[in-house]
């Protein structure tokens, strides 16, 4: 089976997964490449306009990674992770949802130059 899309890391995303332990970071990686083939709200959520979520739970936690696609190559829809958090509240802070679309933001304008 041929992945729908391909994931691309920011920098606070990378920072975020690195700081969590091999057992979490390795049931994020499973759950991205899963939502690559699979399309489960589950595991891959729309938020906000041009904002979605990858999700994860492991051992009673939230784990959160915000993302959103970037349709201006002709190769298959990316999507960026922005940055992470890990989830104490059932709703999703809307400070993060800015965060992310702040990020979003400066990645369409560094790719114009």
């Amino acid at each position: 089976m041929k992945p729908k899309f391909d994931v691309i890391f920011l920098e606070q995303a990378i920072e975020f997964v690195e700081n969590l332990d091999n057992k979490t970071r390795t049931k994020i990686f499973y759950n991205i490449d899963k939502a690559k083939l699979i399309n489960d709200p589950k595991l891959f959520k729309k938020l906000k306009d041009e904002i979605w979520e990858f999700r994860t739970k492991y051992n009673g936690i939230q784990i959160r990674l915000f993302a959103f696609w970037d349709k201006t190559e002709k190769t298959e829809t990316l999507v960026i992770s922005t940055h992470g958090i890990i989830k104490k509240v059932s709703k999703v802070p809307k400070g993060d949802i800015e965060k992310a679309e702040k990020l979003r933001e400066e990645y369409f304008n560094q790719k114009k130059l």
